[in-house]
């Protein structure tokens, strides 16, 4: 199958609203802003459980828990009162941190979090500018306005909500201050993100007139992405700037994952769906002429084509990832939650250790190596691949951990209608309004995506009528949904409404069955896929520890080449026309490391050294493959991924296939994720 720019141009569900008269029982949208599909829940409504709580607890325990620590960027941030760094550092850590320490109750982390608050909310000025006295910029502010939304739904601090107010004030009594050349400018809509939320609390006209503004007088997203300028055709001259001009920041890669929600937030207020579009199909062109294995589309630095050596910064995953969570909040598009699926569960844990004491700048989908070396990354540096604190730049260290806790708070949000959606699932619980303000209490069993079942029980304080929507993705063969036991019609691509009286005790049952599937990428290679999951050839791997010219020591801090211990040049052997029955489906128990594989190195806390994980990934393949001679390294890369169909000559075809492993991408730290084809 192969993905075509139609990709999200389908997909925007017309919602059951008209099943119930029942009112939001969170603040929407309200005139003249347009009503949205759903209702994000506020911070803490839905929590984690199982695997999902096992990881954000490995990031507690792990680099974001201890980062403010050791790292000179924030031991010293003038976010803390210090006089280190006053830009974006302090807030990217906080985006992440804040949550992290809400959703799990961390007493410690709570602590540590108020730490930076108080200073925070003590630096506001009379005029509404807030943060480090030395600081000029408006784009940490940005993002410091949606710590401060964190904080207070976390902590419910009124101070937090008066600051975030006092702020819009500012930018709407001051002149517009939004180059093209500088952050703020191509990244200025990210400040609406907040000012709808406020907007909804509030009814405040003055924060549309603030948007406004930023809208008029900042760069235009919505024409960048309708003349897509940088496709495949520029990546093959060589014409994607890698310079930081304002032409060269419409090329960086993660202000285009930024961005990709920019047209789409302010069709909200705009009622344009030009501009909805324009996010659609600026979404459709990344993946067309950029995209990658695991969801997401290549940039080291800039924008970088479809080979699957190119890199993707860890900053792109995640903010990608929190785009597609607000669009999808606003049009319920199956196929944008299908695809935050995919991100999270391959893309985001695919760039970090399994104890997460150790991240990439840049991931690669066909990574060999692990290593300090002079790759064709665009404008990043070598060590922009290695596992560690700081490899290339710090905005990674500290801005990459938001991923996961702001997918956990997305994986349920509420319906303006009074009901509750399932945007994604993983073990969870929600504790929630529905239908007239009943406290509803919903508890997700399941091993997903690991496993193809779901397991929903429903626990209304009292009977109550409302809808409850599932996301029935694309990929699933024939699901099934059961109430009660009872069978309830559903299709792939929709969000399935069930609108009933709902009573304590009630069941409902998925399984969204989806055999292993074959995506054509890069010189027609093959990646494997079978639900969310993607699939890498397993390398056995041998760690060493490096010292970069940035590199920490504290704890589990370490820097680590990974270095191939067994053949990788494999090609897939494909015997059966029926694609899944070429491929044996092998299940494993769940351990503390839902993204670890056998051989990783994980820190040990209590002996202060690391041991090697000896568990296999919850899900792994088997498949026959043959080894493809000619094949082999590229200076730091495995060389261009030969043209499938290959044909094999002398020895190499008279050998017999052999037996391979494919586990998920996620726990394959060297990974061939775009595997040539046989013939």
């Amino acid at each position: 199958m192969t993905r075509t720019a139609a990709l999200f141009m389908t997909g925007l569900i017309t919602l059951c609203l008209s099943c119930s008269k029942q009112e939001a029982n969170y603040p929407a949208n309200r005139a003249p802003l347009k009503i949205n599909a759903f209702i994000q829940l506020p911070l803490g409504t839905v929590k984690p459980a199982g695997w999902l709580k096992d990881q954000l607890e490995i990031q507690a325990n792990g680099l974001p828990g201890h980062l403010d620590e050791y790292w000179p960027s924030l031991t010293t941030s003038a976010w803390q009162g210090g006089e280190g760094e006053a830009w974006e550092r302090g807030p990217y850590y906080l985006d992440g941190l804040v949550p992290l320490a809400y959703l799990l109750d961390d007493k410690r982390l709570i602590i540590k979090v108020k730490t930076w608050m108080e200073p925070i909310l003590a630096s506001g000025q009379p005029n509404g500018w807030f943060g480090p006295a030395k600081n000029k910029d408006r784009w940490p502010l940005a993002v410091g306005l949606k710590v401060l939304k964190s904080y207070y739904e976390g902590s419910k601090d009124p101070r937090a909500l008066e600051m975030i107010k006092k702020y819009f004030v500012y930018l709407a009594d001051n002149s517009p201050d939004w180059p093209d050349k500088e952050w703020r400018g191509v990244r200025a809509m990210e400040n609406s993100v907040t000012g709808y939320w406020l907007f909804r609390q509030t009814g405040d006209t003055m924060i549309l007139k603030a948007i406004r503004s930023i809208q008029n007088n900042s760069f235009s997203w919505t024409s960048y992405f309708t003349k897509f300028p940088w496709d495949s055709l520029a990546a093959k001259e060589g014409r994607i700037p890698k310079i930081w001009d304002a032409v060269g920041l419409t090329a960086h890669v993660v202000n285009n994952a930024m961005a990709t929600k920019y047209p789409g937030i302010w069709s909200q207020q705009s009622g344009n769906t030009a501009d909805m579009q324009a996010s659609l199909t600026g979404l459709a062109n990344l993946d067309s002429h950029h995209g990658q294995v695991g969801g997401r589309f290549s940039g080291d630095e800039h924008l970088s084509g479809k080979n699957p050596v190119q890199g993707t910064e860890m900053c792109a995953v995640v903010e990608y990832m929190f785009s597609l969570e607000n669009l999808i909040e606003i049009t319920g598009n199956v196929k944008l939650a299908d695809r935050l699926d995919i991100l999270a569960y391959n893309s985001l844990p695919g760039t970090c250790t399994a104890d997460y004491w150790a991240h990439q700048y840049d991931q690669q989908a066909n990574q060999v190596l692990v290593s300090d070396g002079l790759r064709p990354w665009s404008s990043n540096r070598p060590d922009a691949n290695v596992f560690g604190t700081e490899p290339d730049f710090g905005c990674c260290t500290a801005n990459g951990h938001q991923g996961w806790p702001k997918f956990t708070q997305s994986l349920w949000m509420a319906s303006p209608d009074g009901g509750l959606a399932a945007i994604s699932y993983a073990p969870c619980t929600v504790n929630a309004l529905a239908g007239a303000k009943i406290p509803v209490s919903i508890e997700v069993q399941s091993n997903y995506p690991f496993e193809e079942k779901v397991l929903i029980l429903v626990n209304p304080s009292a009977d109550a009528t409302f809808p409850i929507y599932m996301r029935i993705p694309e990929w699933a063969a024939k699901p099934t949904v059961a109430i009660n036991g009872e069978p309830f019609a559903c299709k792939t691509g929709e969000f399935l409404a069930v609108n009933r009286k709902w009573k304590k005790g009630d069941r409902i049952e998925l399984v969204l069955t989806s055999p292993v599937r074959i995506e054509t990428r890069y010189n027609q290679a093959a990646s494997v896929a079978r639900g969310p999951l993607f699939f890498s050839l397993r390398i056995a791997k041998k760690f060493t520890a490096v010292t970069l010219k940035k590199s920490y020591t504290y704890l589990g801090s370490t820097d680590w080449m990974i270095e191939p211990a067994s053949p990788w040049n494999f090609g897939l052997v494909l015997a059966d026309k029926d694609v899944s029955k070429n491929f044996e489906v092998v299940s494993n128990p769940i351990g503390k490391y839902p993204f670890g594989d056998r051989g990783d190195l994980i820190f040990n806390a209590a002996t202060g050294g690391f041991d090697t994980l000896n568990q296999n990934p919850p899900v792994m393949l088997k498949a026959k493959g043959k080894l493809i001679p000619g094949w082999g390294m590229d200076n730091f890369n495995a060389a261009m991924t030969p043209h499938s169909p290959v044909t094999l000559t002398g020895d190499a075809a008279a050998a017999a296939p052999t037996e391979i492993e494919l586990v998920p991408y996620a726990s394959a730290k060297l990974r061939v994720s775009e595997i040539p084809i046989i013939k």
